[in-house]
C-alpha cells in the first residue's frame, strides 16, 4: 500500500467516525433529566412587566418572554403549561439561574460580553432587538434627550440601564443625576410622583410601563433617541449543552416558522399537505430532527402549536395591534428589513 493510499484510507476512516457521531442521538444532560423528571420547566421571569412577562389577577402569566418558555415545555414535554414561573427582580435573576432554583431566564435580560463570559451563563440567541430610552412629562419643553442636562432621572440599580444612562451624560457632558432604586416599581412611582424629571429604561419597557402604571397614557412622552443596543433573550446554565442547545433551537424554529408561513392554526394542515422539504423537516414530517435533540420529531410542530411563530408572538404581545403598540422595526425578518434571522433547521 502506498504512502497516499494509506493517507487516504486514514482519512476516509476518520471521516466516516466523525458522521457517525454526528448522526448519533443526543444524550439528555442533567437539566434535561431534571426536567423530564418532575415533568416541569421552571422559567425566571419578570415581576410584572405587560408584554413580556405579567401575571393575571388568577396567576396566569403572559407575555413574549413567558410564550418562550411554554414553546420549549411544548417541545420538551409535549405540554405548554408544565412551566412554573418564578418572579425575579433584576438583582434575583442571575443568582437564581446559577443556583440551580430555575432552568432557564427568560426575562428582558440583555446580553452582553460580562454577562455572557463571567456569570455561568449562556444566552440563547436574541428574541427581541431593543434599546434603551427615556420617557418625560409630555406637558414639558424636553423634546430630545439631549435636553436632559443636569436632570433627575429615575433608574433601577443593577441593571444595564444604570451603567448606559452614566456613559451617556458623560460623553454628550449632559450632568444628569440618576435616582437610583433597587426595585422597578420604586423607580417608576417615584417618576409617576414627579420626584424625577424623566425615567429611563429599554424602550419596550417604557412603553410597557406607559400603558399599565400612568394614570393618563397620553400624559408622558417616550423621546425618540435610543442610546444604547439591547439585545434580550433567554440564558440557561453553562455546563449542560444538551438543555442550551433545546433551548436555542426552540426558538430558531419559531422564527423559520414565520418565514415558511407555518402558523400555529395551520400546524396540522401544513404537515400533511405541504411538499416544502423545510417545512416538512421543521414539522418532523419528512425528517426526525428531534433525535439529534433528544426529542420527538414532533418537538417544533408541538412548540409552534403551542404558541405560534415568532411573528405571532411578537403580534400578540408588544405589536402594532396589542396594548404596547410597538412596531415590528428590527424584529422583522431578515428578509423584511429586519434582524430576525435564524439557523436553518436541517
Amino acid at each position: 500500500m502506498t504512502k497516499l493510499t494509506a493517507k487516504t484510507l486514514f482519512a476516509t476512516v476518520c471521516t466516516t467516525a466523525v458522521l457517525g457521531l454526528a448522526a448519533l442521538p443526543a444524550q439528555a444532560g442533567k437539566t434535561v433529566d431534571a426536567i423530564k423528571a418532575r415533568g416541569q420547566l421552571i422559567c425566571g421571569v419578570n415581576t410584572g412587566l405587560a408584554g413580556f412577562s405579567a401575571a393575571d389577577s388568577q396567576g396566569n402569566w403572559s407575555g413574549l418572554d413567558v410564550d418562550v418558555c411554554k414553546a420549549i415545555a411544548a417541545a420538551m414535554l409535549g405540554d405548554p403549561n408544565k412551566v412554573k414561573y418564578v418572579p425575579l427582580n433584576a438583582q434575583q435573576r442571575f443568582t437564581a439561574l446559577q443556583s440551580g432554583e430555575i432552568d432557564i431566564l427568560s426575562r428582558n435580560t440583555t446580553w452582553t460580553l460580562t454577562r455572557d463570559a463571567s456569570l455561568g451563563m449562556h444566552f440563547t440567541g436574541t428574541t427581541y432587538y431593543d434599546g434603551q430610552g427615556f420617557m418625560v412629562p409630555a406637558k414639558g419643553k424636553i423634546k430630545s434627550a439631549k435636553q436632559l442636562k443636569g436632570a433627575t432621572v429615575c433608574v433601577q440599580s443593577g441593571t444595564t440601564t444604570e451603567k448606559n444612562l452614566t456613559d451617556f451624560s458623560r460623553a454628550n457632558n449632559l450632568g444628569i443625576k440618576p435616582v437610583v432604586f433597587e426595585k422597578q416599581e420604586a423607580s417608576t412611582s417615584a417618576y409617576f410622583s414627579g420626584r424625577c424629571q424623566a425615567f429611563t429604561t429599554d424602550a419596550s419597557g417604557l412603553a410597557s410601563i406607559r400603558n399599565k402604571e400612568a394614570k393618563n397614557p397620553a400624559e408622558h412622552l417616550i423621546l425618540p433617541e435610543l442610546i444604547s443596543k439591547e439585545p434580550l433573550g433567554p440564558s440557561v446554565r453553562r455546563g449542560d449543552d444538551e438543555f442550551f442547545a433545546i433551548a436555542k433551537w426552540v426558538v430558531y424554529a419559531l422564527i423559520e416558522a414565520e418565514e415558511y408561513g407555518i402558523t400555529q392554526a395551520k400546524v396540522d394542515e401544513l404537515a400533511k399537505s405541504s411538499t416544502d422539504p423545510v417545512v416538512g423537516r421543521i414539522l418532523g414530517t419528512t425528517e426526525d430532527t428531534g433525535k439529534l435533540l433528544g426529542l420527538d420529531k414532533s418537538w417544533a410542530a408541538n412548540a409552534i402549536k403551542a404558541v405560534g411563530n415568532y411573528g405571532e408572538i411578537f403580534e400578540r404581545n408588544v405589536g402594532p395591534k396589542s396594548a404596547l403598540g410597538m412596531p415590528r422595526g428590527n424584529n422583522n425578518l431578515w428578509n423584511k428589513g429586519g434582524f430576525m434571522y435564524a439557523p436553518p433547521v436541517r
